[in-house]
């Protein structure tokens, strides 16, 4: 039984051994002291090394005078290497551990301490201190002999360990009592700012940062090439950034990958970019090192761009290998942050590395948004790069799988060339562009006389001679909302096949919705592609959240675009109509907002007879939105006293989509295709000139253009019918019904195709008037409100498709508006 007994206790004690031989437990003091074979090798202070034969093991004992009759085992090992390895450094490095403790330590308390040591065997006593947060011992001779030790694997001092896990207290102890220096580097270069600079709190930066100004090491480069604040960039530490600007760091100091705010932007991080920006607007323009590429080009998303857009980044920055953002945008195929570039007036055309245009980069990668995007902002399929590459044949040669047949019949379909490889007898220079004409007699010739009409200002009127002008020239836009950006895509190739702006081209202007503030806008002068771009940038700002949206966005944009205080009458050429809807009378009745004096001014309105109206203009020319003045009786204002914003504002208050303009809803009730209307307001204006003797003032209507928005495709409808119903199958039919006939009924009120085309054309056929209408048909319906950047670029691609279609027909109207 004693042998049992003996066999059970070696089992016991061999399998505590091999579970965990280090774990620190009490053991009786007596069974080391009483002999039974085992023998003391070492002392080191409190700690010894015991040989036990019984336990074929090795054991460290750590006493304590506070309980004389019980030790700590500190391991026990069954390997005498490993005791005689590690003795020495429990003996030396618990020593402040013991002597320092206020009261007698506990097996839970000293675990964490030997781990610790047994984990990093090359940390020193106050390395092990700040570790495991026992501060007792920091005030220690030995240990504060140790705080700006970096010896070992890492380098690191105590503080840079304290900075690791946050601990401020710690922190502040170091440095306030045990003088921890700030500026001491580990192996990888990094102060303790920079490990400070990794923590979700800002606490510990602040607190490093407040010793002095500027802080030690605030601006030291690691060996990976960052500062503290290049770290903080990186993780997205809005706060720390703040607190080091705020302490003196540079935002100027270069490292590995840039400055500061290329980290931010190579990692998307906003809050910290506005940070940096704010403290130094000038790291704008900041280049990196390897490519000199400023921020918009390590531009990721359509926010970071945005963000150094609306700060007055340049999208027109070159690179050292002569980029532009959108080049490298393009490279990386990031099509939202492309379109930002694009819809902010990046250069699509620009020529970079090896002359390779955006679109040659976009063809390689066989990216179908990135090419109709493209090519929808105005990129020439035709331009060569330095090897006499156009887009067409860059398609042609590496376009592959299913994408190449549908890319290259696009392609053909907006009349792109040279989509063939040049034979090998051809060398490469064949396909440039070749070189322009030598100047002639004639062509010198030609510009004296247009020097010389250039000259007789008195005698033109915006661009066109008065006195060759034959007829009077209707320019008509239909509403649609976003889809204003057809009526635009429309005038730009109008533009470019005439060679003169829109507002030289016509006379009269008119528009209803998102076509008046087209209308409004080409009155005063914006240009198309400046237009195009406003548009794709308003639909982020108007349309957010849900319908109906928020009308103080929309009236900010249009009082932006046009002015807070310019009225309808500051610009007289060409003479614009707008159309809205008077809805504070039943049956509603169409308005139109002119530059001009309306025609017939005595006569009285329709409806005077039966009800008595707040006249249409308030003093200095203000339309009240929410205060209705009963009785009022001032004298009527012109009409060209308007407010531009307002008479926009009006046009566009759609139901449902925008809250009403006072009184005023959206034209497009009435009137979403004005071309009657136009010509029915033209036809008052010059019976007016007749009944008042100036015959000789007015001319002919010779040409119409009506624009449209688009026709969505047509589409079956199961059921109009609406009755009462009489079980649940019958009830959903009856709201299937209703919801088509809704769609129906306001479909049919806000048509601008179809019936009001014929008898638009019909008239101008009895008048032997030039007509023309220009609207494309799309694939899918496209809403008013859409936002997404790849359903409009498509839709204006299925525009720019339709436009080729109808390029004979463009031709003949711009050589008719030219004659005039």
């Amino acid at each position: 039984m004693e042998f049992l007994g003996r066999l059970v206790g070696t089992l016991s004690s061999v399998s505590t051994l091999f579970s965990n031989p280090y774990r620190v437990r009490d053991v009786p003091l007596s069974e080391y002291r009483s002999g039974g074979g085992r023998t003391q090798l070492q002392v080191e202070g409190r700690v010894q090394l015991y040989r036990n034969p019984p336990a074929h093991s090795w054991d460290c004992l750590l006493t304590c005078p506070d309980t004389p009759g019980t030790a700590l085992r500190l391991f026990q090992v069954t390997s005498e290497e490993d005791a005689r390895n590690w003795f020495p450094q429990y003996g030396l490095k618990l020593r402040p551990f013991y002597e320092s403790a206020r009261a007698p330590l506990r097996p839970e308390t000293l675990q964490p301490i030997v781990d610790c040591l047994r984990n990093h065997p090359d940390w020193s006593s106050a390395h092990i201190a700040v570790e495991t947060g026992v501060r007792d011992c920091l005030h220690n001779n030995y240990v504060m002999s140790q705080i700006n030790n970096h010896d070992g694997v890492e380098g690191r001092t105590p503080l840079h360990l304290a900075c690791c896990h946050g601990d401020v207290g710690l922190v502040r102890e170091l440095l306030e009592e045990c003088g921890a220096r700030l500026d001491i580097t580990d192996r990888q270069g990094e102060t303790p700012l920079h490990c400070a600079a990794r923590l979700d709190t800002a606490a510990v930066t602040e607190l490093l940062c407040s010793c002095s100004r500027p802080s030690p090491g605030l601006d030291t480069v690691s060996v990976a090439g960052e500062t503290a604040l290049h770290v903080a960039c990186r993780l997205g530490k809005a706060e720390t950034v703040q607190v080091l600007l705020g302490c003196g760091a540079r935002c100027d100091v270069m490292g590995g990958h840039g400055y500061p705010i290329h980290t931010a932007m190579k990692y998307s991080e906003k809050s910290c970019a506005e940070a940096i920006l704010g403290a130094d607007p000038t790291q704008l323009q900041s280049e990196d090192p390897v490519y000199g590429g400023t921020p918009l080009h390590w531009a990721k998303t359509a926010e970071m761009c945005r963000l150094l857009l609306d700060r007055g980044g340049s999208v027109n920055a070159l690179s050292r290998t002569a980029d532009t953002p959108l080049h490298v945008l393009v490279h990386r195929c990031r099509f939202e942050a492309a379109m930002v570039l694009l819809t902010h007036g990046a250069p699509a055309n620009a020529q970079g590395q090896h002359g390779d245009t955006p679109l040659h980069l976009a063809m390689k990668l066989d990216h179908m948004e990135l090419i109709k995007a493209l090519i929808v902002f105005g990129a020439d399929v035709e331009t060569p790069n330095d090897l006499g590459e156009t887009p067409g044949l860059i398609a042609a040669r590496t376009s592959k799988g299913p994408n190449r047949k549908v890319l290259l019949s696009m392609l053909c379909s907006i009349g792109a060339e040279h989509c063939h490889p040049p034979s090998p007898a051809t060398p490469p220079q064949i396909l440039k562009r070749p070189p322009p004409p030598p100047i002639g007699f004639d062509d010198i010739m030609h510009v004296a006389a247009t020097l010389g009409a250039l000259t007789q200002g008195k005698h033109q009127v915006d661009g066109l001679h008065a006195e060759n002008r034959k007829c009077e020239r209707l320019l008509c836009l239909d509403g649609g909302g976003i889809k204003g950006l057809v009526l635009i895509q429309l005038l730009i190739a109008l533009e470019h096949v005439a060679g003169r702006p829109i507002r030289e081209l016509f006379d009269w202007v008119s528009g209803t919705s998102t076509g008046g503030i087209l209308a409004l806008a080409i009155v005063h002068g914006k240009s198309m592609a400046y237009l195009r771009c406003l548009y794709f940038r308003m639909k982020d700002e108007v349309f957010r959240g849900s319908r109906p949206y928020e009308s103080a966005p929309l009236e900010e944009f249009l009082k932006r675009e046009f002015g807070e205080h310019t009225r309808m009458g500051d610009v007289t050429h060409p003479k614009v109509m707008v159309t809205s809807v008077l809805a504070d009378r039943h049956p509603a009745e169409l308005h139109l907002f002119r530059n001009y004096d309306p025609p017939d001014p005595g006569r009285s309105p329709p409806y005077a007879r039966t009800a008595d109206f707040q006249p249409l203009t308030l003093p200095h020319g203000e339309l009240d939105e929410d205060v209705v003045i009963v009785g009022y009786t001032a004298p009527l204002k012109h009409a060209e006293e308007q407010l531009v914003w307002r008479a926009a504002r009006s046009s566009g208050a759609a139901p449902t989509y925008f809250r009403p303009m006072g009184r005023f809803l959206d034209g497009g009730l009435l009137a979403n295709n004005p071309t009657l209307d136009a010509i029915t307001e033209i036809h008052r204006c010059h019976r007016s000139l007749r009944e008042q003797g100036q015959e000789g003032h007015k001319q002919k209507l010779g040409v119409v253009v009506s624009l449209g928005t688009g026709r969505p495709p047509q589409v079956p409808v199961t059921s109009v019918d609406v009755f009462r119903p009489s079980n649940p199958l019958e009830l959903a039919k009856s709201f299937m019904g209703a919801k088509e006939l809704g769609k129906m009924l306001v479909d049919c009120c806000t048509d601008s195709d179809g019936c009001a085309v014929d008898r638009a054309r019909a008239w101008c056929e009895m008048t032997d008037t030039a007509y023309y209408r220009l609207s494309p048909q799309f694939s899918v319906e496209v809403l008013l409100d859409e936002v997404s950047d790849a359903v409009l670029v498509n839709m204006l691609w299925e525009t720019q498709l339709y436009l080729y279609q109808q390029r004979e027909q463009l031709h003949s109207l711009a050589q008719l508006l030219l004659q005039g």
